[in-house]
């Protein structure tokens, strides 16, 4: 091979090495980041969602929203020959999803106290679109109370329904004594808001409409989680739990000029038999030393 084939050769062979590293850092990086629509399928009503995905290689990362506010972050993530993982450790949450076409399609696996759910994933990219102004939108902001027909498991009485709105855009959030539901939103189309809601975790839907009276009808869809508690370790069944509970909502000063039952006081729903008595523990920290009362930082 003379000097001169030999160098063309070896320019050649090293635009194909450039080519591929180039390729290959394409599509490790630059096609994932932004804004997506995304859905968990295939287990129960389709929970739309939105994700964004930000950084790339060690900085990537998937932020999940709460009503209308980014709220979690990822744990750790990564997108490599056009897969993605994201992971939510503090949830055990991943999601695995392919990148095709410009669209994602995988699956999600959520774990709880003995059960585990699975649902289908895929997300396209998030394109802002005119959005035709919904009309006679029922003005629903504002606190609610939801009187149960039977008491909680915690003994409560009625729950809370929190709600704002923005237009035809409304984020709401079912409040109990032991926490709440996250914030569901969605926006209002035919007579109705479809409101839905994941974090990373407590995936869920619900539906509200407003009545002429001026309650709200709201119905909650937990078909997937009343399907996984089937058979498993936490402590609940499927059959003591409500797949579709159904309730009215009040407004606040309704739910009380009509007598109706309260939301428990979260400052006494807790109390101590005897407030003089010292407060005893004892507990292992991160080096297994047991920790008490008696510990001089306290």
């Amino acid at each position: 091979m003379t000097t001169s084939l030999r160098k063309i050769v070896l320019a050649l062979a090293a635009a194909s090495g450039a080519v591929v590293a180039s390729g290959a850092y394409a599509a490790d990086t630059a096609p994932i980041a932004g804004q997506w629509d995304a859905v968990l399928t295939d287990n129960g009503p389709e929970v739309p969602f939105r994700l964004d995905i930000s950084g790339a290689g060690p900085t990537l990362r998937g932020t999940f929203y709460d009503g209308f506010r980014p709220y979690e972050t990822t744990t750790s993530a990564s997108f490599r020959d056009g897969k993605l993982v994201l992971e939510s450790e503090h949830y055990l949450t991943t999601i695995s999803a392919t990148l095709n076409g410009g669209k994602l399609v995988g699956e999600t696996t959520l774990q709880g106290p003995g059960y585990g759910i699975k649902y289908g994933f895929r997300a396209v990219r998030h394109v802002d679109a005119p959005v035709a102004a919904a009309t006679n939108v029922p003005a629903v902001a504002g606190n609610w109370v939801i009187p149960l027909d039977t008491p909680s498991s915690k003994g409560e009485k009625a729950f809370r329904f929190i709600v704002e709105q923005r237009g035809a855009e409304l984020a709401a959030s079912i409040l109990r004594i032991d926490g709440d539901t996250g914030a569901f939103s969605g926006r209002f189309a035919n007579g109705k808001w479809l409101l839905s809601h994941f974090d990373g975790h407590r995936p869920g839907v619900i539906e509200v409409s407003a009545n002429p009276d001026g309650t709200l009808n709201v119905v909650a869809h937990y078909e997937a989680l009343a399907k996984a508690l089937r058979g498993n370790e936490s402590g609940y069944s499927e059959g003591g739990y409500d797949a579709t509970p159904r309730y009215t909502a009040y407004r606040s000063d309704v739910a009380v000029a009509k007598g109706l039952p309260q939301p428990d006081d979260f400052n006494t729903h807790t109390t101590v038999a005897n407030a003089n008595e010292t407060f005893k523990f004892a507990f292992p920290d991160n080096d297994g030393k047991i920790v008490t009362q008696d510990d001089p930082r306290f």
